[in-house]
């Protein structure tokens, strides 16, 4: 029941005007208040703009960023309202969370000529994921109404431990293999008993072969 109506409410919105998206979804919560979680989670709604008390700078807030009720700063790596434990990336990630964001951020104003931009990155156990984000607002005439969002998410795995691992699988494992293979496993003593019988066989046979 509860996934026919998530079906119903999402074919709905699509169908609504998408000037009034945040009207209508706030609406449609009212309505159905056992699926705003999962309407949050699918609709895409605008991206809103805040300004880092910081540095003064403007980013752009959505779920990669918050935590709670409070926002983290791209480019301050502080949330707003403060936040003493906040998610925040490990100290080498920051760093190339830093450059991705002055990166895009001139991507964004050579190529879109204003708007703005932001990057967020999160620790995984193997490897990072992130999101860049780029909004462009039109300028208010005629010509340019209404505004543009993008959102792209991305998972970067640990491609060195997995080679790592490959190869100890692969190379080390086979070596093993072929090791075990050409040494005897078997005491020394053994062996030698082995061979010994083998002789005395082979004797008794030769014996029966010539008083045939």
């Amino acid at each position: 029941m509860a996934d026919q109506q998530l079906d119903c409410a999402l074919d709905l919105m699509r169908r609504l005007p998408p000037q009034q998206i945040e009207k209508n979804l706030s609406d449609l919560i009212d309505l159905v208040p056992n699926l705003c979680e999962d309407l949050l989670s699918s609709v895409d709604q605008p991206l809103k703009i805040a300004r880092c008390k910081t540095t003064g700078k403007d980013f752009l807030l959505c779920d990669y960023n918050r935590d709670g009720d409070s926002y983290r700063s791209p480019w301050s790596n502080s949330y707003d309202p403060p936040l003493d434990d906040g998610t925040i990336p490990s100290e080498k990630l920051r760093k190339l969370e830093i450059d991705a964001n002055s990166a895009f951020d001139q991507y964004r104003e050579m190529y879109f000529e204003g708007g703005v931009s932001s990057v967020y990155l999160w620790d995984l156990d193997h490897g990072f994921a992130g999101v860049i984000l780029i909004k462009k607002a039109g300028d208010g005439s005629r010509k340019i109404k209404g505004c543009w969002d993008s959102i792209h998410v991305i998972e970067v795995q640990d491609m060195e431990n997995k080679i790592r691992s490959t190869l100890y699988e692969i190379y080390f494992g086979k070596t093993r293999d072929i090791v075990n293979g050409v040494r005897s496993t078997q005491p020394l003593q053994n062996e030698k008993q082995k061979i010994n019988l083998q002789n005395d066989l082979a004797q008794a046979l030769q014996k029966r072969a010539h008083t045939s």
